[in-house]
């Protein structure tokens, strides 16, 4: 893909952007809550580039096998689960969570053949998780995902989640995690400090940040900036250990930002969230903080989204000395897109990067300045015009 060629002999830098990678990243994936999934009936799930079934059988096992049977192609996940095997609508084979088909009502044997695609799954702090590798081997023992603090204890909220569809590459959500500037431009935000770590599997963003005088005001408390450290692990789950600063002290969350690819140009972006509750507060209003914020979080990443839908998908940025490592990221992130024995010390090696922000803040105070004497909002998609 390249823009249109220009007018005059002087040179104009040319978008160069290939084709989406049709192959899927290795490692894995968030399929979304056990709550949802776990309930006893067949789940459809789309990802991959193809269709799976979800399935919590009588053993409280959840399991994930490729949906089309291997009979006649009947949808598994129009079938019901009968004991610990989904059954198929079409002809009622039974199929385990193993693969493995466990029998056919109306015949004498089952054949010895019949097997279907299993996905190995992780259930770990409320979430279900597939492992995808196009080399078909096992997940290696260090690229796990770590267990979350505070879920599931009586000190923080129970998940609050979302999902929505987007019609574009994974690789543009990948994107934020070096990509300073646009918290203020897209997300109302002040940066103060911004530093990118990619080592091994693992990409991490460290942000802090003011608030906006343009966007103070108003009734109830006020918040006075944010400090987050928010890591990939692996390809597609991003856990951030989000604090925000208010007037009246400190609110601590966790926020997951996580994806996976339903094809080429599409994925289904999820992101939960969970509160530390206040000392004395009730749940019920440490529930509604939680929703609150949820409320705010989703806000931002709709914001995201709305980008995404309308960018070009550019290989080669033109980038400034502020902007953030892109091209470091993505060949950190490339590792998930080969064979392991392709993996190169590039991909994988430590790689540390600190913008310095005091220019960006110079330039963005006056502007926010110039808004507050002017008595305007600024423009941020999908809150202000």
């Amino acid at each position: 893909m390249t823009s249109l060629q220009p007018d005059s002999a002087e040179e104009v830098r040319q978008i160069e952007a290939q084709a989406a990678p049709t192959r899927f990243a290795r490692g894995w994936h968030c399929l979304g809550l056990t709550r949802d999934l776990g309930d006893g009936k067949p789940h459809a799930i789309t990802a991959f580039g193809t269709k799976l079934v979800v399935f919590r059988g009588e053993d409280g096992t959840i399991n994930v096998l490729d949906a089309y049977c291997r009979h006649m192609g009947g949808d598994l996940s129009d079938g019901e689960v009968k004991g610990n095997e989904i059954a198929c609508p079409f002809h009622d084979w039974r199929w385990g969570g193993d693969g493995r088909c466990k029998q056919i009502p109306y015949s004498r044997r089952v054949p010895k053949l019949a097997r279907t695609a299993k996905w190995q799954t992780l259930e770990q702090d409320g979430m279900l998780f597939v492992w995808n590798d196009p080399e078909k081997k096992a997940p290696p023992a260090d690229v796990t995902i770590p267990h979350i603090e505070g879920v599931g204890s009586d000190g923080w909220t129970d998940w609050h989640w979302y999902s929505t569809v987007v019609h574009t590459n994974c690789r543009e959500i990948i994107d934020n995690v070096v990509d300073m500037a646009h918290f203020f431009y897209i997300h109302g935000g002040l940066p103060t400090g911004f530093k990118n770590i990619f080592e091994n599997h693992i990409a991490t963003q460290y942000y802090r940040s003011d608030s906006r005088p343009d966007l103070r005001g108003g009734e109830g408390p006020q918040i006075l900036g944010t400090t987050s450290v928010a890591s990939y692990y692996g390809p597609s789950f991003m856990i951030d250990d989000l604090t925000y600063h208010y007037d009246y002290g400190d609110q601590r969350t966790i926020l997951l930002n996580c994806h996976y690819p339903i094809d080429a140009d599409s994925f289904v972006l999820q992101y939960g969230i969970i509160v530390e509750k206040p000392a004395g507060l009730p749940d019920e209003d440490a529930v509604q903080m939680a929703v609150a914020l949820g409320d705010f979080v989703k806000m931002g990443f709709e914001q995201d989204v709305a980008i995404w839908r309308r960018k070009a998908r550019i290989d080669n940025p033109l980038l400034c000395e502020e902007d953030g490592p892109v091209y470091q990221l993505r060949r950190w992130y490339e590792q998930f897109y080969v064979d392991v024995a392709d993996v190169t010390p590039d991909m994988v090696d430590r790689f540390e990067f600190e913008i310095d922000t005091t220019r960006p803040r110079e330039a963005w105070n006056k502007e926010a300045e110039a808004n507050v004497a002017a008595g305007r909002l600024p423009r941020l998609v999908g809150i202000t015009q």
